[in-house]
């Protein structure tokens, strides 16, 4: 099977700078177009840029027509899926959200389900967990702190996800402090579902108190490191993931845990 070619962004995203965010975001999905990627990643809310704070009500909007029919005119010439995180504004609420633009097909969207502490009083949670086709693909996406309970990746590996793209807006540390908090708990995530784990996160001082460490990170699902970018500098990481590795270890029985897991002795 051709390998998939994928793009991680390590962005820097300032808060409230939305156009100058989405500029920059436009011009990433050019750059990965040129060479080949299927997919481009971006960090969580990258288009609004991230605050956990009150300040984050002038800062969400509503995912606009506008929005919507740039970025999926930017899919249907790029033939590229762009995921693409933003604060949104709905119904005086705050998500976290991920929205999913893919050529030819109307967009579709994640919002974080599970809220950090800091976050709870600002931002509410998403109820629903989705995956998405893209092709021969079926991915799911989790946002930062979603990645810290592990019922979520098993759900959306028993929906049929083969790989989990994971944007962060995690700050604090260096690029290989993240790495080593990364490396106790997303390693589990593939290994235990049998999945790909992708990682990447924001970078730079957003100007708001916050300064993030970068990192891009790609796990198999044998849970090895496939590609890592442990850096603090603004980057497009280029993956090729051999796609093949799903099926060699999903037709080992004593590595596949998946099948083997016993439901009815949980809610769910």
């Amino acid at each position: 099977m051709k390998p998939l070619r994928l793009a991680f962004v390590v962005q820097k995203c300032i808060p409230g700078a939305f156009e100058k965010n989405l500029a920059a975001s436009l011009e990433a999905v050019a750059l990965a177009a040129e060479q080949k990627a299927r997919m481009i990643v971006f960090p969580e809310m990258n288009l609004s840029g991230y605050m956990a704070g009150p300040k984050i009500s002038s800062i969400a909007q509503p995912v606009s027509p506008e929005l919507i029919q740039t970025l999926s005119a930017a899919a249907d010439e790029f033939d590229i899926t762009i995921p693409v995180g933003t604060a949104e504004a709905k119904e005086k609420k705050i998500f976290a959200t991920h929205l999913v633009f893919s050529p030819k097909s109307p967009m579709e969207q994640y919002r974080k389900t599970h809220m950090a502490p800091n976050e709870q009083a600002y931002f509410s949670p998403g109820n629903e967990i989705q995956v998405f086709r893209n092709k021969d693909l079926c991915f799911g996406i989790q946002l930062c702190y979603d990645a810290h309970f592990p019922e979520l990746s098993t759900a959306m590996a028993v929906q049929g996800a083969d790989i989990i793209f994971i944007p962060h807006a995690s700050p604090r540390g260096s690029s290989q402090e993240k790495y080593q908090s990364w490396m106790r708990h997303l390693t589990a995530r593939a290994f235990d579902n049998g999945v790909f784990i992708a990682a990447v996160n924001q970078t730079g001082d957003n100007t708001c108190g916050l300064i993030f460490p970068g990192l891009a990170l790609v796990i198999g699902p044998d849970g090895n490191i496939i590609s890592k970018f442990i850096d603090a500098n603004e980057n497009i990481h280029m993956v090729d993931i051999d796609l093949d590795a799903l099926d060699r270890v999903r037709s080992h029985r004593m590595r596949y845990f998946l099948p083997n897991r016993r439901p009815d002795l949980f809610d769910q």
